[in-house]
C-alpha cells in the first residue's frame, strides 16, 4: 500500500468514528458507573473521544460473559478449521479497513503514520493470520506407554483469559496476544491500555462482524486500578497474561497469589545491551541498526537498544557515523509520512524521559525536548553504574559505555537486572556464537538490531519476563492447560497396573 500525504492523512482522521464504549458481550455500552475518561492525541493536545471508565463491576459482568461463552463451547468447542476460518475473515476485514487502523493508532499514540502503515498494521494482521493458520495444524501426542495401555497428551483451551497490553504498539501487543488465544479456543477479558484504547475497540467491533460469537472477545477500557488489578485478582479469571513495566507486572504474581492462583504470563522491560567489537565490519551499517533500535517508535520499545558497549578501539569512528544516521530521525507531526519520530505517548511520560534527560551530564548528540516530542540523543556514561546505563528510560535515548575487551563486554551487558534482548557486532564467527551464548537474554541478534519474527518465541530472562513466550507455537502454551487421558488396554482387571 502506498503512502498517502499529510493532507489526505489528516483529512482521514478529520472524518474517523472513533468507538467510545466498552465491548462486552458483543456489543458496544458505557461503563456501568456512567464515567468517562478522555483520550487525547499526544502530538496535539486535541481531544479525540470520552471513553468509558470502567471499573470492577464492568470487569465482572464482562467475566461473566466470557465465561458463559466458555462453557457452553460457542468457541471453545467448534472445530479448529472453524476458528481458523472466522479469523481468517477478520484478518481480511482488517485488511480493507487498515488505513483507518494506521490512522486511529497513530493520532492515539503519537506514534508515525509511516511506522503505522508500514509495520504496525500488516504485522498486526501477519501475526493473526500465522495463529489462524496454525490451529488445526498442532497435534496433541501419545506417550509411550505399555502394551495393555494408551496415554494420550491432549491440550484444553485454558479458559476465561485476562489480557493486560501496554501503550506502546497497541495493535501489534493486541494480537501478540488475542491471536494464540482466540486459536486455543479461549474467551477474552481485554483491558487496553488508557492512552491507547481506540484501535482494539475497533478491533472487537470487526471481530464480532467477522463471526467471533458474543462474549468471546470483550474490551474492558479503564485505569490500572480501576480494570487491570480487578482482572488480575479475579476468582474466575483463569489466567493473565501482561505486557508492560517490570513493577507493574509483578503485582500480577501477588495478585495471583492472593485471589485464584491463575496462571501469569509477564513480558516486561528491558535496558537491552548491543555489544560492538574491535573487529565489527561496515561500520556505518552497525551505525544504521543502532539508530534504528534505539529511536524505533521514540524508544518507547522494551526491545530497544538502550545501551551502547563499544570497544575503545572503534568508538570514536562508530559514533560519528551513529550522529550522521540520528539526523535523519527527525521529529514532527506524525501523520506526515516524512516524520520518523513521533510525540511521547502522554504529557507524564514525556516528563519522566525529561527527567532523565536532566540527568545527562555527557550529551553527545540532541538532548533537547519541546511539547511532547523528544530528539535523538545519545549521551556518554562513565560506566555501567550511572542511572542512564541502568533504568529503562522508554525513550529515544542511547546510552555510551566504553570497554576494552570482550569479556568486559559481556560482564558490563549482563550486569542488569533485565534479559530481554542484546545484540553483538563482530566479524569473528566464534566470538559472536560465544557471545551469544554467554549472554543472559531471550532474544540475541548477532550483526543487527531484531526481534526474531512471528515464528519465533519472544521473552525475557531475569526481571523482563516470566511464564511464557509471545509469538511462535510456544506462544500457543500459555492458553493450554495439558492433560492427559490414561487408558487401560488390559484383558482382565486384574493385572491391570494404574
Amino acid at each position: 500500500m502506498s503512502l498517502l500525504t499529510q493532507d489526505e492523512y489528516k483529512s482521514i482522521a478529520a472524518g474517523l468514528d472513533l468507538p467510545t464504549g466498552a465491548f462486552i458481550d458483543g456489543s458496544f455500552r458505557p461503563a456501568i458507573s456512567g464515567k468517562t475518561f478522555t483520550s487525547t492525541n499526544p502530538a496535539t493536545g486535541e481531544t479525540l473521544a470520552e471513553i468509558a471508565a470502567c471499573g470492577a463491576e464492568d470487569v465482572d459482568f464482562a467475566v461473566e460473559k466470557a465465561r458463559d461463552a466458555f462453557d457452553d463451547g460457542r468457541w471453545s468447542k467448534l472445530h479448529p478449521s472453524e476458528r481458523k476460518d472466522i479469523l481468517i475473515r477478520l484478518c481480511k476485514l482488517m485488511t480493507r479497513n487498515a488505513r483507518e487502523l494506521a490512522v486511529m493508532e497513530s493520532i492515539d499514540s503519537g506514534k508515525t503514520i509511516y511506522d503505522c502503515e508500514t509495520v504496525d498494521v500488516p504485522e498486526t494482521i501477519h501475526c493473526l493470520k500465522w495463529h489462524a493458520e496454525a490451529i488445526d495444524k498442532i497435534y496433541d501426542q501419545v506417550s509411550p506407554a505399555s502394551d495393555d495401555h494408551i496415554a494420550m497428551v491432549v491440550r484444553e483451551p485454558i479458559g476465561v483469559v485476562g489480557l493486560v497490553l501496554p501503550w506502546n504498539f497497541p495493535l501489534l501487543m493486541l494480537a501478540w496476544k488475542i491471536g494464540p488465544a482466540l486459536a486455543a479456543g479461549c474467551s477474552l477479558v481485554i483491558k487496553p491500555a488508557a492512552e491507547t484504547t481506540l484501535t482494539a475497540l475497533r478491533v472487537a467491533e470487526l471481530a464480532m462482524e467477522a463471526g467471533v460469537p458474543a462474549g468471546v472477545l470483550n474490551i474492558v477500557p479503564g485505569g490500572g486500578a480501576d480494570v487491570g488489578e480487578p482482572i488480575g485478582r479475579h476468582m474466575d479469571v483463569d489466567m493473565v497474561s501482561f505486557t508492560g513495566s517490570t513493577v507493574t507486572g509483578k503485582r500480577f504474581l501477588t495478585y495471583s497469589a492472593e485471589s485464584n492462583a491463575k496462571e501469569v504470563v509477564l513480558e516486561m522491560g528491558g535496558k537491552n545491551p548491543a555489544i560492538v567489537m574491535d573487529d565489527a565490519e561496515n561500520l556505518d551499517r552497525v551505525a544504521q541498526h543502532l539508530v534504528n533500535g534505539a529511536f524505533w517508535n521514540m524508544g518507547e520499545n522494551c526491545s530497544a537498544s538502550s545501551r551502547l558497549i563499544v570497544h575503545k578501539d572503534v568508538k570514536a569512528e562508530l559514533l560519528e557515523r551513529i550522529a550522521h544516521h540520528a539526523k535523519q530521525w527527525n521529529t514532527g507531526d506524525p501523520l506526515d509520512p516524512e516524520t520518523r519520530m513521533g510525540a511521547l505517548v502522554s504529557e507524564g511520560h514525556y516528563t519522566k524521559v525529561c527527567g532523565y534527560l536532566d540527568q545527562a551530564e555527557n550529551v553527545l548528540i540532541g538532548g533537547t525536548a519541546k511539547d511532547g516530542f523528544v530528539d535523538a540523543t545519545v549521551v556518554e556514561v562513565a560506566d555501567n553504574n550511572a542511572v542512564l546505563a541502568r533504568e529503562e528510560i522508554f525513550g529515544p535515548v542511547l546510552s555510551v559505555i566504553e570497554v576494552s575487551g570482550f569479556d568486559e563486554a559481556i560482564a558490563v551487558a549482563n550486569d542488569t537486572e533485565y534479559g530481554l534482548c542484546a545484540s553483538i557486532f563482530t566479524a569473528n564467527a566464534k566470538r559472536a556464537i560465544r557471545g551469544a551464548r554467554a549472554l543472559r537474554a531471550g532474544t540475541v541478534t548477532v550483526n543487527s538490531f531484531g526481534e526474531g519474527d512471528i515464528s519465533t518465541p519472544f521473552g525475557g530472562y531475569k526481571q523482563s519476563g516470566f511464564g511464557g513466550r509471545d509469538n511462535s507455537v510456544h506462544a500457543h502454551d500459555q492458553y493450554t492447560q495439558l492433560k492427559t487421558i490414561w487408558i487401560d488396554l488390559a484383558d482382565d482387571a486384574d493385572e491391570a497396573v494404574n
